[in-house]
């Protein structure tokens, strides 16, 4: 029995089906580049934001140019867009790294238009879809609804797909090529299913097949690129790397300096780590001879914790680090467990993977000291952690002698983000004593002591053997020169995050 309006030819409901699929790769490219982009660029609001609107924009943009398509070339040019959205959306995330890598300058430029071009040609295939589906007498609002139905499906699918599974197994450069794949097939189902009403049928089937190649091969080979490409990035070889759903972990090594990266930034460097952990850890606790119990928030490497049990009186620890994979690696790789002592097995040690602010809000453990060791300030998800309410969560936490220790960024490179900490502990009622140490790898690097009442006096003298410490260290780090003093600054509300603007500001005013 023929096809009737209400019920589509086979190909036809397969063509309906591969909306599915067609949407679910022009979303998956949309996220690949707000990912990538928060994660070489920082600030995920600004990037999402502006790569969601650059995207939208260009589809309507494509959507617009659909109609110049003539009717007679709707099947042909559907099939073309397929292998050209598989190739770009394929290598995009490819492409973006190593140009970062590589050649920086042009990233964000580069960024955007390959957003722009993806997005004028996915903008174009809903149309063409539609065309094709009524030319072949479906009725107009049975189409829509099918057609839109698929659409919205597939969105649904890939926006949970991407940071569950996708993202952190397979990473940013593979998920690209994947879907590449997925589009070079739909284009290759269409031509067979199609044939008969396709112009020059075999070098179009010859450029599908040399395409779904293409991304074969760069799904396979995509790790090594990324390698290099990182090689290029930190400069040193990497020995490990992982995408996890919340950051890019990258650790290099070149003779006796091993590097921590997330998300491209630096975190430590294995010859100087020992001065910012020393620092972070010993002015607060050695002034603490009675403190048992301590409480770290970040810190998934263990270094800050390998201090904290240097002393004898630390009955108990807690670390809370949000990242499952970042503690494992510290706790299994064999020479990273070298380098942290192998604190993060030791038996005092309770390791929690969970978001410091939730688990703050849903327990109620008091501690004598907490060392809040979280990565800088460069976007909002980090902000909130340095602001007025995690503060008094905070607070809520600690004895009533305890103190609170906070990394805050570089008073030298960021100063008024370094004193909006400072502001913003003050507003939480906290009594703050600010300081800073000279880290090689980083530069002047700041902290800020906290107390819940006055009165905190820096050691004079250590109990614990220290590398970078001593009296007079100690002294200096509690002064500020003329050109490092307070700034007039607001405090960080998790309204107005005046933290990130602040970061944006002085590191963006700095060449790095």
């Amino acid at each position: 029995m023929s096809a009737t309006p209400n019920t589509p030819a086979a190909p036809d409901r397969l063509l309906i089906l591969s909306v599915f699929v067609v949407a679910s790769c022009g979303l998956a490219y949309e996220l690949i580049a707000g990912a990538l982009s928060s994660y070489l660029l920082g600030d995920s609001v600004l990037q999402f934001s502006s790569i969601i609107g650059c995207y939208l924009f260009a589809m309507g943009v494509g959507s617009h140019l659909s109609k110049y398509v003539d009717d007679r070339d709707v099947l042909a040019r559907f099939i073309d867009i397929e292998l050209l959205v598989g190739l770009l959306g394929g290598v995009s995330a490819t492409v973006l790294f190593l140009l970062f890598a590589w050649m920086s300058a042009p990233f964000r430029t580069a960024l955007y238009a390959l957003v722009f071009a993806l997005g004028v040609l996915v903008g174009m295939e809903i149309p063409l879809v539609m065309r094709v589906l009524h030319s072949k007498q479906a009725r107009f609002s049975e189409l829509v609804s099918r057609v839109l139905t698929f659409d919205y499906l597939g969105a649904l699918v890939v926006s949970l797909l991407f940071p569950l599974v996708l993202a952190p197994k397979l990473g940013l450069s593979r998920t690209g090529f994947l879907f590449g794949m997925a589009n070079a097939a739909v284009a290759l189902w269409t031509l067979w299913h199609y044939r008969a009403d396709i112009p020059r049928l075999r070098s179009r089937f010859t450029r599908g097949v040399l395409a779904m190649s293409f991304l074969a091969a760069g799904l396979i080979g995509s790790e090594h690129l990324t390698r290099w490409a990182e090689r290029g990035l930190f400069g040193d070889e990497p020995i490990f790397a992982t995408t996890t759903p919340y950051q890019r972990l990258v650790v290099t090594r070149w003779k006796d300096d091993t590097r921590l990266y997330i998300n491209g930034n630096l975190q430590f460097s294995s010859r100087d780590e020992h001065r910012y952990h020393e620092a972070l850890v010993h002015p607060a606790l050695q002034t603490m001879p009675w403190a048992q119990s301590v409480l770290v928030l970040g810190g998934g490497d263990g270094l800050a914790l390998r201090e904290i049990l240097r002393h004898p009186n630390v009955r108990r620890v807690t670390l809370v680090d949000l990242d499952p994979a970042m503690t494992e690696l510290f706790s299994r790789n064999p020479y990273l467990v070298g380098l942290n002592g192998g604190s993060l097995l030791d038996p005092r040690v309770t390791v929690v993977n969970a978001d410091a602010g939730q688990w703050l809000d849903t327990h109620a453990e008091v501690f004598d000291l907490i060392v809040a060791d979280f990565p800088d300030p460069s976007n909002f998800s980090l902000g909130k952690l340095y602001s007025v309410p995690i503060y008094r969560l905070m607070a809520r936490h600690l004895s009533d002698n305890g103190a609170l220790v906070v990394q805050s960024t570089s008073p030298w490179f960021a100063p008024r983000s370094y004193w909006c900490i400072d502001a913003t502990l003050r507003e939480a009622g906290f009594h703050t004593h600010p300081y800073h140490a000279y880290v090689p790898s980083f530069g002047e690097w700041g902290f800020n002591l906290a107390t819940r009442r006055p009165g905190y006096t820096p050691p004079t003298q250590y109990s614990v053997p220290t590398r970078f410490l001593d009296a007079e260290t100690t002294r200096l780090m509690f002064q500020f020169p003329p050109d490092m003093q307070p700034l007039p600054v607001e405090a960080n509300h998790l309204n107005s995050q005046s933290l990130v603007h602040y970061f944006e500001q002085d590191w963006g005013n700095v060449v790095r």
